[in-house]
């Protein structure tokens, strides 16, 4: 049986249109802080990404952020996480961020956001990891992608076996619990991604 003691949070670097994604997001450092599960994201201080942040800080909780050199002055690296690890290239910050973290949630954002989570879905669909992998759908956001992903089961890209495991959270009270089920269910062993995957990152 497995624990969740840091989660990985991919969102946006942008607020977006709709307050109630950085009340989210707040609402979910917040969370985090309260229940003592450190968060591991991106490093930036702007946009989503720097409201959860901050608020886990705000609220007596542990950050690591993981920003590759390039994107320290676009994202505004943020100084006050305890632990800040510049990495040269994007494949190595996503490596480090799957290794450190037991679950993943994708707040609301944008293209590197999907990416992320895209990635971290097309593993567990073909067994390399079984680490549970959260959508926010705060105000309904990812409906979209959820309506693609049914499209792709009519239509046989996803075929019989070869499911989506994602879990959604409507309300940001619902993360942690759901995730925190998903995990008790799952092994130690099976939440490690495969040796051959992991050096290709």
């Amino acid at each position: 049986m497995s624990t969740i003691k840091t989660v990985c949070v991919y969102c946006g670097s942008g607020r977006g249109t709709n307050p109630h994604f950085t009340e989210g997001a707040k609402a979910f450092g917040k969370a985090l802080a309260e229940n003592g599960i450190r968060l591991v994201y991106g490093g930036g201080s702007l946009g989503l990404m720097g409201s959860v942040a901050t608020s886990v800080l705000d609220h007596g909780g542990i950050v690591t952020g993981i920003i590759p050199e390039f994107l320290r002055k676009r994202e505004k690296a943020l100084a006050r996480v305890q632990e800040m690890i510049v990495t040269p290239d994007m494949h190595e910050r996503k490596r480090l961020m799957f290794e450190r973290s037991d679950a993943f949630v994708a707040l609301p954002g944008g293209v590197g956001t999907l990416e992320e989570l895209v990635e971290q879905l097309t593993w567990k669909q073909l067994g390399r990891h079984a680490k549970p992998v959260l959508l926010a759908n705060i105000d309904n956001f990812w409906d979209p992608l959820f309506l693609l992903l049914s499209h792709m089961r009519q239509t046989e890209f996803i075929r019989v076996g070869f499911s989506v495991d994602i879990l959604k959270a409507d309300r940001v009270e619902d993360i942690l619990p759901k995730l925190k089920s998903a995990a008790a269910q799952i092994a130690e062993a099976e939440k490690q991604l495969a040796p051959e995957i992991a050096r290709k990152l």
